[in-house]
């Protein structure tokens, strides 16, 4: 852990130095939590999923739920009828 001292402009911004940046594996578009208490903010790195693992999660989810389905006897033919029978409620 290292710490260093930084000056916000007039604007609210900040500089995470060189350093840091590098011990964190932070570049441009690094997504960042932001977690303040009373004289304290702590910047959290957000990994965000890449396209491929997204896809492949999605694909899981929609997996999962076909055999829930299925389960239950609904057919993908029935999700309309479904829908709007729930929207008339």
């Amino acid at each position: 852990m290292s710490v260093e001292t930084v000056r916000m402009s007039s604007k609210g911004q900040i500089v995470i130095p060189q350093s840091t940046r590098a011990m964190i594996h932070a570049t441009e578009g690094t997504v960042f939590a932001v977690i303040s208490s009373a004289d304290m903010v702590i910047l959290k790195r957000i990994d965000l999923p890449s396209k491929e693992e997204l896809i492949s999660k999605l694909k899981s989810i929609a997996k999962q739920g076909k055999k829930r389905l299925e389960a239950r006897g609904i057919r993908e033919e029935d999700i309309q009828g479904i829908i709007e029978k729930q929207r008339r409620r």
